[in-house]
């Protein structure tokens, strides 16, 4: 279990604890403010990209420094964890708003408006939140809909998850100014800022997944599927067997691979009941 579940779940998945949804977390004015500010971050893009750039021709001696400051700084400002789908619906289960806004780092990394980052609220008709989103200027936006804020019901979000899994994105729930949680995104590995700092880069940003996947050898019949969207690069194949294979100390456990497995022969286990990977986070 992630430290955030003993710090912020008492003990259960620390993003299933409703209290961490609250309105009340929100009279918080430093909480305000880095809302603000991070959904006016566009306006430093050339910057922040610089930076992530910058992140692999950094020394080891400077990343050695660098990285528990630059970890213990995200956990306590803007981290996330990945989760699998079934998650995602135990949270749409109590939130009572969601709502569809441009992605802050599709923006950076491509210049363009992409939907892929949701806004999920305890409070009705969308909620102070996003009021104080509303609230910013956001000139940069080049979709139809300008207004920054879409709001959708929980079917129609989750039908847009489920689709989200088809084409490879895996799912991650975020803080804003830890444990406050305001939005799940859904992230590849060639567009996530979060997911280039974490995997390309070695300065993690986000948790792994509760889970770990597993394959049943009995039912795969190695068409890999599953590797091509693997996110994580912890899918390999087997020439000798004809079976795909998966190293569960690569896996994050969002589950991509198995909503694109066509035997249905992977499934997610308990990260907690794998020995090798349960306190790898």
């Amino acid at each position: 279990m992630c430290e955030f579940c003993h710090k912020h779940g008492e003990g259960k998945k620390w993003y299933l604890n409703a209290e961490n949804y609250s309105a009340d977390l929100l009279s918080d004015l430093k909480r305000r403010k880095f809302i603000a500010d991070f959904f006016s971050l566009t306006a430093e893009s050339p910057r922040v990209l610089a930076k992530l750039e910058n992140l692999p021709v950094i020394s080891g001696f400077v990343r050695r420094v660098l990285r528990p400051y630059r970890i213990d700084r995200q956990k306590k400002l803007h981290h996330g964890q990945v989760l699998p789908i079934e998650d995602v619906e135990r949270i749409f289960g109590f939130v009572t708003s969601v709502v569809r806004l441009p992605c802050i780092c599709r923006q950076i990394n491509l210049g363009t408006e992409q939907r892929f980052c949701y806004g999920i609220s305890l409070a009705p008709q969308e909620g102070e939140m996003f009021q104080i989103i509303r609230e910013i200027d956001m000139d940069y936006l080049t979709g139809p809909d300008t207004s920054g804020l879409e709001e959708l019901t929980k079917e129609e979000a989750l039908a847009n998850f489920r689709q989200y899994e088809k084409e490879g994105l895996c799912h991650s729930v975020w803080t804003f100014v830890t444990p406050f949680i305001g939005g799940i995104c859904n992230c590849d590995r060639s567009d996530c800022g979060a997911m280039q700092a974490t995997i390309t880069n070695g300065f993690p940003v986000m948790f792994r997944a509760e889970y770990v996947a597993e394959v049943d050898p009995e039912l795969c019949n190695g068409c890999r599927q599953c590797m091509r969207v693997c996110q994580f690069g912890a899918i390999g194949y087997s020439a000798a067997n004809k079976k795909i294979f998966i190293d569960q100390l690569s896996c994050y456990g969002c589950g991509v691979c198995r909503a694109n497995c066509t035997k249905d022969a992977i499934h997610l286990r308990d990260r907690a009941h794998v020995p090798a990977v349960a306190s790898l986070w």
